[in-house]
């Protein structure tokens, strides 16, 4: 089935309330892979097809590395979440997104900051080039 946009769009505010209620529960200052753990409960409470830990093969000049690129999570096959425990996001964690979803061929990512008093103040949401291959609605 082809995605929309706006269904993508619709998922990523699904999963961006999976990490509100996460950090909700949780709170700031534990590790990345707790956050990580919980919030891959969260979005299959919600019926959400979501892997961590994901490897994706980098090809380089037309030849597959025998390295992987990890996704933190994936969720529906679509969009990357990269998650952080840091007191701020830099220039540097958004590039490192871009880079992903670039790699991954995926259309859409978030960056997640569970070290924070607010997900959605330090949230950060990129769409590619690959998102506008798909219909708007």
């Amino acid at each position: 089935i082809q995605m929309t946009q706006t269904q993508i769009t619709d998922i990523s505010y699904t999963v961006i309330g999976c990490a509100i209620e996460v950090h909700k529960e949780l709170g700031p200052g534990l590790l990345e892979s707790v956050y990580e753990r919980c919030l891959l409960e969260e979005l299959k409470n919600k019926n959400l097809k979501a892997e961590s830990q994901v490897n994706i093969p980098i090809l380089y000049k037309g030849k597959l590395l025998d390295s992987n690129l990890v996704l933190d999570i994936l969720v529906e096959e679509l969009i990357v979440l990269e998650l952080k425990t840091v007191e701020s996001i830099i220039p540097v964690h958004k590039a490192q997104l871009l880079t992903y979803l670039r790699i991954a061929n995926k259309p859409k990512g978030l960056l997640i900051n569970f070290y924070t008093d607010n997900i959605k103040d330090s949230l950060v949401s990129l769409v590619t080039k690959e998102f506008e291959k798909y219909p708007k609605v």
